[in-house]
């Protein structure tokens, strides 16, 4: 057999298995090719919450990073939530911890604390209402305040304060290191090649590399944006794993990376037969504690809720 016909009999395998265990199996859009080809829905982060918190099944397995499998327990406590690969985390989520949130809100007495999805469920708890890239302009306008605070990126702070120029932005020292990396020299080099092509940027990059964009949008926008642009080339600055969903919203359409390849190497933990056994075997359950989820559950529903 195969390499081919591996994946498609691991994929058929692990579609079986969701239908058996009654599952629906969420996957970012960051994750491997066939492990999102094996899911039910694919997604950033505001959608996959949305999913989570309308799905009827029984089970959720979460192909993604720590942060994502749990808020889906936060938002659907009733449902069983797995995790293919429990070690998957996320970096910019540990460069801050609910104590060090308490102590950033006591710095700055009366201002509301916006987190970024990618944190823990901890900083969920104390945090005002949480916010995704999709959404983090909206959210900090619902506030109607002249200061917000921001964690955990710094470069997705400073994209919200561009784009709400009227509320200022204290933002927490954190980043994304697959989008921080980023320098502009490396969007510059592949724009010398691809003189045509559409620059998409994720706003978790440098605001210096933000400034090289034709569009500024989440993993989402890119993909809506793709279908109905009339560029026939896109350079995509974000993690390598949308390219492959790229290619299926706009068949024909070209799609370059950067070199070297911007990577989340948690993301690519997950492995299609990492997710098949998950199924299998009903492991890697992701537990939030009650206290810590019913706050938690405040923030990220008020986000969901704003859109």
């Amino acid at each position: 057999m195969g390499e081919l016909e591996d994946v498609r009999s691991l994929v058929a395998e692990t579609r079986r298995l969701a239908a058996e265990r009654d599952a629906v199996i969420l996957a970012h859009n960051y994750q491997r090719p066939e492990v999102q080809d094996a899911a039910d829905f694919v997604g950033d982060s505001l959608g996959l919450s949305r999913q989570a918190a309308a799905t009827e099944a029984s089970v959720i397995v979460f192909a993604g990073v720590h942060f994502m499998a749990e808020t889906a327990k936060i938002i659907s406590p009733e449902k069983t939530v797995l995790m293919p690969e429990p070690a998957a985390g996320c970096p910019m989520a540990d460069m801050i911890t609910a104590e060090q949130a308490e102590a950033f809100k006591a710095a700055h007495p009366g201002a509301p604390l916006v987190t970024y999805v990618n944190s823990s469920a901890e900083v969920k708890a104390v945090s005002d209402v949480c916010c995704t890239s999709a959404n983090a302009p909206e959210v900090v306008r619902s506030l109607e305040v002249e200061r917000v605070l921001f964690a955990p990126d710094r470069n997705l702070a400073a994209w919200v304060a561009s784009q709400v120029p009227d509320v200022e932005v204290v933002a927490w020292d954190g980043f994304c290191p697959a989008h921080d990396r980023v320098t502009p020299e490396a969007v510059l080099a592949e724009k010398r090649e691809h003189p045509e092509a559409e620059v998409l940027v994720h706003p978790e990059c440098r605001p210096e590399v933000v400034a090289l964009a034709d569009a500024v949008l989440s993993t989402s926008g890119m993909l809506r944006h793709v279908a109905v642009s009339a560029s026939e080339e896109f350079i995509v600055v974000t993690e390598e794993g949308l390219l492959h969903a790229l290619d299926k919203a706009a068949p024909g359409k070209r799609f370059r990376g950067l070199c070297p390849p911007m990577l989340c190497s948690n993301m690519k933990l997950t492995t299609l037969q990492k997710l098949r056994d998950c199924l299998r075997d009903m492991t890697g359950a992701v537990e939030v504690p009650e206290g810590v989820r019913v706050r938690a559950a405040r923030a990220v529903e008020r986000m969901v809720a704003i859109g």
